[in-house]
This record gives C-alpha cells, sequence and structure tokens, in this order.
C-alpha cells in the first residue's frame, strides 16, 4: 500500500512512522510512504506557506498556491490515490471506515496547519475529510499517523499473526476482550481460571463473553447499532446477570 501525506512537517510523520509494525513494515516493502511538503513549492525567499484570511481574525491560513502545487504532485505520484484532508469537520474516523480504506492501493492525506485551508481548496481538491474525533490539534500530522497506523495493520504480512487485527476491538463492533500474561497472580488478582484450563472452546466463550459484557458497560450504543445473534444474546444476558451478584 502506497502512502502520500502532505506536510509541513515530513519528518515527524516519517520519524513516528518509523517505528514498531508500520516502521517493519517500511522496511520490507510492504508499505511505502511519500511526504509532500508544501514549502518546497514556494516560490519567494521566505518560502511562505501562510496568508491572512480574508474578513480579519485571528490566525492564518495555509497558502493556496504551496498547497495545491503539492497537492497536485502528489496526484501525479499516486495516481489513483483520493485525497483525504484530517480535519475536525471530517466524518469520524471509524474501524469501519479503516476497512473501507484498508481496500485502496493508494491513498494521499493532507495536514492541515494554523487555522486550517482554503474553502475551495476543499471543494476542488480534496475527495473527503476525516476526523479523529471532536476535539481540534495543532496540526494534522497526528491524526495522519493515526490513519496510517490503523490502515495499514490490516495490509498483509504487517502483523505477525494474520488474526491479531480482526480480533482488535471494534472489529467486530465490540470491544475487545480482557487479556492477561505471566504471572498467574499480582497483588492477589489472579488470572481467571478459565484461560488456565486449556480448553480452547470454553476460552472462546469466555472471551466472547467478556467482549460483550464490557461493550455492554463502557460503550453500550454500539450494541444499540449490533444485531446479537441468539448465543451473542445468551452470553450477555448471563455477563449482565452475573455482575449483579
Amino acid at each position: 500500500m502506497r502512502w502520500g501525506v502532505i506536510t509541513l512537517f515530513p519528518n515527524m510523520v516519517a520519524d513516528a512512522l518509523g517505528h514498531g509494525v508500520v516502521g517493519g513494515a517500511l522496511r520490507k516493502g510492504l508499505v511505502e510512504l511519500v511526504t509532500f511538503n508544501p514549502r518546497a513549492y514556494a516560490s519567494d525567499a521566505h518560502h511562505t506557506v501562510d496568508d491572512r484570511p480574508y474578513g480579519g481574525g485571528p490566525g492564518m491560513l495555509m497558502k493556496v498556491e504551496t498547497l495545491r502545487a503539492s497537492i497536485a504532485d502528489a496526484r501525479a505520484v499516486l495516481s489513483k490515490a483520493p485525497v483525504l484532508y484530517l480535519s475536525p469537520q471530517g466524518e469520524p474516523l471509524t474501524q469501519a471506515l479503516v476497512h473501507e480504506l484498508v481496500g485502496l492501493p493508494e491513498l494521499v492525506l493532507v495536514c492541515g496547519r494554523y487555522e486550517g485551508i482554503d474553502e475551495r481548496v476543499i471543494e476542488l481538491d480534496i475527495d473527503r475529510e476525516i476526523s479523529l474525533g471532536d476535539f481540534v490539534l495543532s496540526g494534522g500530522e497526528p491524526a495522519a499517523i493515526a490513519v496510517v497506523d490503523a490502515v495499514s495493520r490490516f495490509v498483509p504480512g504487517v502483523l505477525g499473526h494474520a488474526n491479531s487485527a480482526a480480533e482488535d476491538s471494534f472489529s467486530d463492533g465490540l470491544l475487545d476482550c480482557p487479556h492477561y500474561t505471566r504471572p498467574e497472580d499480582i497483588a492477589g488478582l489472579r488470572v481467571p481460571d478459565v484461560l488456565l484450563s486449556g480448553h480452547h472452546g470454553d476460552i472462546a466463550k469466555w472471551r466472547r463473553k467478556q467482549a460483550l459484557g464490557r461493550t455492554w458497560l463502557r460503550r453500550p450504543e454500539l450494541l444499540e447499532e449490533k444485531t446479537l445473534s441468539a448465543g451473542d444474546q445468551v452470553l450477555l444476558d448471563e455477563f449482565i446477570r452475573e455482575s449483579k451478584l
């Protein structure tokens, strides 16, 4: 999968993605990252990349000419890629959207800075706006890093175990179940006996019940959006009864 990231801070993006599983994928060639710095397209002596907004007010906007030139260059290099703008006004990044983006061979992400970008650039050059949530960052780079990481995990070969990404929180519309490692006892808190039993069927049932129950406790709105099977409903009912004992 090929990524293009338009950013005033290419080292910030490349350095962050150079670690962990995505860093390994980059080194193996499973994922490719190309950055485009609008400053490189500035023609004045100061390499200006910001401009004053019409109507006044605090802050600056990204300079239209340099931003559009970098987007055009990115489209030329990644000709199959839609251009996504990271913006708090965009549609929320969900696991369902991540799965949708995994199916694309190329993506270009635009990282805003200052007070954002000219609305006409959005209308002319942006295919889609994506948001990490209802909060504001000082720039789009952290959001771009999150998108690249979330999507690249599903590229075949990136994770060590093929099912790792599929079993994460939200992949099935539920939160993940609790996980435990050694030692068996930490300050009197023991690993649940079922996980030590070696009975794979019981372990799978316990994990499913815990995922359903944790979602019910922490994110009940997710269950309202999901149609449970008869078996899942039985497990959830058991969890609710046990939690009230």
